[in-house]
């Protein structure tokens, strides 16, 4: 957990040093990944606090839901259907579930 704190940390300072730009173009897919992103930080925290978390499961789940997220979005410009929405409806209803998980079993901790 510490070392979670301290990556992130550490994260921020950097990109408050060194602020990094995307290209326009880029935005909507980086959107879309970061998106990603997110819902595997909170799938984690729902999962620690089941107590079924893995470290492996997180980081390779982390990385490919924004990788495949991103490259669901870009292809589907390419096709000329806005997948991107779907991406983001997914994600965000999966975000939303993974709260309510985490709200009731860190209710349930209290309780017992």
């Amino acid at each position: 957990m510490l070392l979670g704190v301290v990556g992130v940390a550490i994260g921020i300072a950097l990109g408050m040093y060194f602020p990094g730009y995307f290209p326009e173009t880029m935005s909507a897919y980086m959107g879309v990944a970061l998106l990603a992103c997110i819902h595997s930080i909170v799938g984690g925290l729902s999962a620690r606090v089941r107590g079924v978390y893995g470290d492996f499961t997180f980081l390779s789940g982390f990385f490919i839901n924004a990788v495949f997220a991103g490259a669901m979005s870009y292809f589907g410009t390419k096709i000329n259907l806005q997948l991107e929405l779907a991406v983001v409806v997914v994600f965000v209803s999966r975000i939303f579930q993974n709260l309510v998980d985490l709200r009731t079993n860190l209710l349930n901790l209290n309780i017992e």
